[in-house]
């Protein structure tokens, strides 16, 4: 682990991601939210997940796994004085068990949703990117007794999913379209590697290497095996992993059958709510999903010839992720096209500004094209996190800059968004237009809009996903090509990365670490200093100071070059090379743009330097003319930062402002500035409450007009006439100030808004 060994040929077609070990964080803006995550939200969580944060609703992770730790200790007592045990018998408690005393819950009975495992799984994944750079024998410590507790809740068998150990084993695996045990495996397994790469520790990961290969055991083609697949995808991404990190095809070959056999005739899901309607002694009721049976599950048809994205956008987020994986490491064609088309749905009709996707409240799903309601926005925060998993996967196929910009579209916007700036609430839902009278009044429309985070969710998939895409941060900002030459950069987030080439003459190698300075998301400038070590350096944590460097050696640097500079051939023109003096390199380093990259291929010495000074002008944007919701309104974008207006810098009724256009012009000036975030919260369980801190920001000063409309004839009576008869608005000139929409919410209960009118 730790080391990316690579061979030197050019014309990079795919790539893999570097090693959690191989990349660091020192830049300003993500050293902090990886700060924030370490020092605040990963204690928070734990305290979340063993029900100990007043105000917030109850996990129950913890308290399932120390009852099925329980649970196979007696077995094994029972057992091993030659009894036998009788095992619980599984009764329907229906998809969210809560229990009938909320202040004494039975310490032996599972409570929560069927997924709540996935809590400490994500949580675990979080803390193995955070140990693999920042050292912390108490957190560490901490996560050790935690894996204790959840090893030893696994069953002999490998199985582990304490709903159904707790619930009655002898209908596991009967409800996979609803139950998740597969989910809990996918998350398993992704935290099991993070903190086998973060710590050296594989306990875990060997238990979720018994659990796949109790999977792999049951599942399949062959007679007398479960033809079924996930119903909440995420296991195929997990496997797809665990292949990558023990190299055991077993692993990708699970992954790759779940993934053809999904959709594919006769439907499995019908097959199984068939057989559980008689068993239950209930009529079968066919499934009536929009716009086929089974399509919120993505289970509808083929996987390969599926070409819209629908259904639950989480589920399809990590599908997708799971095909891209699949397409890449089997080399599939058909899967990689399907991918594509895919791609192509979501971003050409799905896809919110802020890079949010799912619009519908019901079933947390995909609508139809064009439908991007604001104000009854779903945007989920995990179909955002699935959305970054998806660009990083088809970089991977492909390096494109498109997937780079929707990369850090929806990890700046809507990814951020889903935390408060202190780290101790989260938002579920991410509406680009919010009214506090639908949340006082209790507005049933509403019901899934909150205009304030909240400190925890009973379904609590959102905070643990955020923990572990900010910890990790550094795995989006770069991938190796797999031709063995090429470094691709996606993200500009300062810090280091570390990797190692061979060379095509000899068994010797370099390593090589780019050291990264950058200011975004708030300025365009970056620098990326190129060290060159020879192989008696310990790769791949050399210092940039040991002795023994090479003088160059050849291969690629692929530089992402963002839409939002001016076009991807200006922002190429804001890139040069110098060498350790200062000069200018022109003859060794050729230069080519292509596909939203430039490639920088050559005889790189030690201490050049990459110097990129993209612009970073604000940006008006309009919505396609389809999209009715934002006809004749504009949002504003500088950089990969999404703005909005808020009533604490604007006042109330934002729908009375408009973006002056009087001239043919929009006239927005950035302004650095300190943003104070601090509310006491609302409510008794202090919803919306955020602790007193100052973030360093750039916000935004629109040129705009205030409507005032004079010609009310009672404008100053409360009992005044709904209607009156038309009459020529007053333009009150103002000056809107617009902030960047993952800070909103963080000052109180107020209106906000990203799309405000213009004219």
């Amino acid at each position: 682990m730790g080391k990316e060994a690579v061979s030197g040929h050019r014309g990079p077609v795919t790539s893999h991601p570097i090693d959690i070990c191989s990349a660091s964080v020192t830049g300003r803006f993500w050293s902090a939210e990886q700060e924030l995550v370490r020092s605040v939200v990963l204690p928070y969580q734990w305290r979340v997940l063993n029900d100990q944060v007043p105000g917030a609703d109850p996990s129950y992770c913890m308290h399932n796994f120390r009852a099925a730790a329980r649970l196979n200790q007696r077995r094994s007592e029972v057992e091993g004085n030659g009894g036998r045990f009788e095992a619980p018998r599984y009764t329907d408690r229906g998809f969210d068990v809560l229990p009938d005393d909320p202040k004494n819950p039975d310490p032996d009975r599972f409570y929560g949703f069927v997924f709540q495992d996935t809590d400490f799984s994500k949580w675990i994944e979080a803390v193995g990117y955070s140990l693999a750079h920042h050292p912390d024998a108490q957190l560490e410590a901490t996560a050790d007794t935690a894996i204790d507790v959840v090893c030893a809740a696994q069953l002999p068998n490998g199985y582990l999913d304490t709903f159904y150990i707790l619930g009655g084993m002898d209908r596991h695996f009967t409800n996979l379209k609803d139950h998740h045990e597969l989910y809990c495996m996918g998350h398993l397994i992704e935290g099991a590697v993070a903190y086998y790469e973060g710590t050296g520790k594989d306990k875990l990961l060997r238990a979720a290497e018994r659990f796949a290969d109790y999977v792999g055991s049951v599942f399949g083609t062959e007679p007398g095996r479960i033809h079924g697949y996930p119903g909440h995808e995420i296991a195929e991404m997990g496997l797809a992993r665990l292949y990558e990190v023990t190299g055991e095809p077993r692993y990708l070959k699970l992954a790759s059958y779940f993934i053809h056999q999904r959709g594919s005739a006769p439907l499995y899901f019908e097959q199984e709510d068939r057989k559980r309607a008689a068993f239950d002694g209930v009529p079968y009721e066919p499934n009536k999903d929009w716009p086929e049976p089974y399509a919120y599950y993505q289970a509808h048809r083929p996987v390969a010839t599926q070409n819209e994205a629908v259904g639950h956008a989480v589920r399809a987020g990590y599908l997708y992720s799971g095909i891209a994986d699949i397409a890449r490491l089997t080399q599939d064609d058909e899967l990689g096209n399907a991918v594509r088309a895919l791609w192509r749905s979501i971003v050409d009709h799905k896809l919110y500004i802020t890079g949010g996707m799912g619009s519908t409240a019901v079933g947390e799903s995909f609508s139809y094209d064009y439908d991007l309601p604001n104000d009854l926005a779903y945007s989920e925060t995990c179909a955002a996190v699935s959305l970054v998993f998806l660009a990083r996967r088809m970089l991977q196929l492909e390096p494109k800059g498109e997937y780079a910009d929707v990369m850090e579209l929806a990890l700046y916007n809507t990814v951020l968004a889903g935390i408060a700036l202190d780290g101790k609430s989260f938002f579920y839902v991410n509406p680009l237009e919010v009214r506090p009278q639908t949340y006082l009044n209790h507005d049933s429309r509403f019901a899934h809009v909150s205009p304030l985070r909240r400190k925890w969710f009973g379904c609590a998939c959102c905070p643990p996903n955020i923990a572990r895409l900010v910890q990790s941060v550094q795995s989006y900002a770069y991938t190796l090509g797999d031709d063995g030459s090429t470094l691709f950069v996606h993200l500009y987030i300062g810090g280091e990365v570390r990797f190692a080439l061979t060379h095509a003459d000899s068994d010797a190698f370099s390593n090589i670490c780019l050291e990264m300075q950058s200011e975004q998301p708030w300025s365009g400038s970056a620098k990326a200093k190129v060290h060159i070590a020879s192989d008696d350096v310990d790769k791949p944590r050399f210092r940039k100071d040991s002795p023994g460097y090479r003088g160059s050696h050849d291969f690629t640097l692929a530089f992402h070059l963002p839409a939002w500079a001016g076009g991807r051939d200006q922002a190429a023109a804001g890139v040069g090379v110098v060498d350790a003096a200062g000069r200018p390199v022109t003859s060794r380093i050729r230069r080519e743009v292509r596909d939203g990259y430039l490639y920088l291929t050559g005889e790189w010495h030690e201490c050049d330097v990459v110097r990129l000074d993209f612009a970073m002008p604000v940006i008006p944007l309009m919505a396609d003319g389809r999209v009715n919701e934002d006809a004749g309104k504009v949002a504003f974008l500088r950089g990969p930062i999404v703005y909005c207006a808020e009533e604490s810098d604007n006042g109330s009724r934002l729908h009375e402002l408009h973006v002056d256009t009087s001239d043919g012009t929009i006239q927005a000036q950035a302004e650095a500035f300190a943003f104070k975030a601090g509310s006491e919260g609302f409510g008794e369980d202090g919803i919306g409450q955020v602790d007193e801190c100052v973030r360093q920001m750039v916000k935004l000063r629109v040129r705009a007009w205030r409507q005032v409309s004079d010609a009310h004839p009672y404008r100053s009576n409360r009992h005044q006439p709904l209607y009156y008869r038309w009459a020529p608005v007053r333009r009150e000139p103002v000056t809107v100030t617009l902030i960047p929409y993952f800070a909103w919410a963080n000052r109180g209960l107020g209106e906000m808004r990203v799309f405000l009118d213009a004219d």
